[in-house]
C-alpha cells in the first residue's frame, strides 16, 4: 500500500494535492485496492461546486457503485476526461490518476498526513 507523503487524506479514502490555491483530487491506493477493478467513472461538469464532505462523482467497479467526496469547497476548474474513456487508470496508478482540480477553496475537511492516513487505513482493515 502506498501513501505519498506530499499528499493530504480524507478519511473517506480520497487524496489532496494542494498547489498554488487548487486542489487536486482523487481516490487513494487504499480505495482502489478495496473497490476492485473500475469500469466506469462519473465526474463533475467544470464550473460546477464541489461541497467538502459531499459527492461529486462516482465510480463503479465490479463489485459496487461508490460515491467519490470532496475533501474541499470550492469550484471544479478542471476534470480528468481521460478516466471517462479508462477508469483502470484509477487501479493502475492512483496517484498519477486524478480526477478533479477544484480552485476557490473556501473550506477543507479534516485532513490527515500520510502517517495519520496509513494508521487510519490499518484501523479499517482490522
Amino acid at each position: 500500500m502506498n501513501f505519498p507523503t506530499e499528499l493530504k487524506y480524507s478519511k473517506s479514502h480520497e487524496w489532496v494535492l494542494m498547489e498554488d490555491g487548487i486542489a487536486t483530487i482523487g481516490i487513494t491506493d487504499f480505495a482502489q485496492d478495496a473497490l476492485g477493478d473500475l469500469v466506469f467513472v462519473n465526474l463533475p461538469e467544470e464550473g460546477d461546486e464541489a461541497t467538502a464532505g459531499e459527492a461529486f462523482g462516482d465510480v463503479e467497479s465490479v463489485k459496487a457503485v461508490s460515491d467519490v467526496m470532496s475533501p474541499v469547497s470550492g469550484t471544479i476548474c478542471a476534470i480528468n476526461e481521460d478516466l471517462l474513456d479508462a477508469p483502470e487508470k484509477l487501479n493502475e496508478a492512483p496517484y498519477d490518476a486524478w480526477m478533479i482540480k477544484v480552485e476557490n477553496i473556501t473550506d477543507t475537511e479534516e485532513l490527515l498526513d500520510a502517517a495519520e492516513y496509513e494508521a487510519f487505513c490499518a484501523t479499517e482493515e482490522a
